[in-house]
């Protein structure tokens, strides 16, 4: 087996693996689900996010969205239509996940039968990432 580019031994501390730092900022699947909405699927409130069907807990969603914000993956302001209620964006630190998402659900379409994301997704995914990924960042409205 080939020697590695990077460590991830147990004797260093858990931020010197750039997979253990990674996971660190949003390796669980409630953050991750939280920037798939606000990118891919144009939810921004914490309603909409509690609505979005995966079964979220509203004190497990109070929490990731917390812990996103406090490491600078999304960004919370007050709506101007609603002084009542929050809307959250992605920094620039959490739009640089849509890379990953998108390999993620690359690999999902490879493996899974039952994958929602659609062929013609799967093609210009394979055929013009970049291209799909100017498309969705234009369609955020940054």
């Amino acid at each position: 087996m080939p020697k590695s580019e990077f460590s991830c031994n147990s004797q260093q501390s858990r931020s010197t693996c750039p997979v253990t730092f990674a996971l660190d900022m949003f390796g669980d699947k409630w953050s991750l689900l939280i920037v798939r909405d606000l990118l891919f699927r144009g939810r921004k409130t914490y309603g909409e996010f509690l609505d979005a069907g995966d079964g979220i807990s509203t004190n497990i969603l109070a929490d990731r969205l917390k812990n996103l914000e406090m490491k600078e993956i999304i960004v919370k302001s007050t709506d101007s239509e609603n002084r009542r209620k929050n809307i959250y964006k992605l920094t620039q630190k959490g739009l640089d996940l849509m890379p990953i998402l998108l390999e993620m659900i690359r690999w999902s379409g490879s493996y899974d039968p039952q994958t929602g994301a659609s062929k013609e997704f799967l093609e210009r995914l394979d055929n013009d990432k970049d291209g799909l990924i100017a498309d969705l960042l234009n369609g955020l409205k940054i």
